[in-house]
């Protein structure tokens, strides 16, 4: 091989391996792993299609993965992703805030409820349990002597279909 054709295969290679190099470096976006700090954009739309609620326009969502601060499901659907990215993700009723369940009707006399409240249906009420857990009741319907409330979680036995915008990872 000619010194010339050599040296400009040589120089080839260098200047293709520092291409490579610097195509890895600028291209090596951070992913999203337990312990970051995120920033993410959500619509949540219910099973029917209807939109329960965005943050987009608004503040965007803050958490740390694996801190239990959002649903096991959405913390999982963000690890992984690069600033920028999207994806969607539906989660079943009974992996979010559980199936509606009828026997969380609870109907109670007015000498239950505490003295002064004059409740009407769709007031909130709130109890604590014996292991100090608080809970709030909707008052589904109201007669002379009683009141029936609902305990369930407001979106109980709802699937929920969020479409995820990865913002910031800190």
């Amino acid at each position: 091989m000619k010194k010339t054709n050599y040296i400009f295969v040589c120089m080839l290679a260098g200047i293709c391996l520092f291409g490579a190099i610097l195509l890895s470096a600028c291209g090596s976006s951070p992913v999203a792993k337990e312990g970051d700090t995120v920033q993410v954009d959500y619509i949540l739309t219910l099973s029917d299609g209807t939109l329960h609620e965005t943050s987009v326009g608004n503040e965007p969502l803050e958490f740390v993965i694996g801190a239990g601060q959002v649903l096991p499901d959405f913390e999982e659907a963000v690890i992984g992703m690069k600033p920028g990215e999207s994806k969607i993700i539906t989660i079943p009723a009974a992996d979010a805030y559980g199936e509606y369940r009828e026997d969380f009707i609870i109907t109670l006399g007015k000498d239950q409820i505490a003295e002064g409240t004059d409740p009407k249906v769709g007031d909130k009420l709130y109890t604590q349990d014996e292991a100090g857990n608080l809970w709030t009741l909707v008052v589904i319907s109201v007669s002379d002597t009683t009141v029936t409330v609902d305990a369930n979680l407001p979106l109980a036995g709802e699937d929920l279909t969020f479409e995820i915008k990865l913002l910031t990872i800190n």
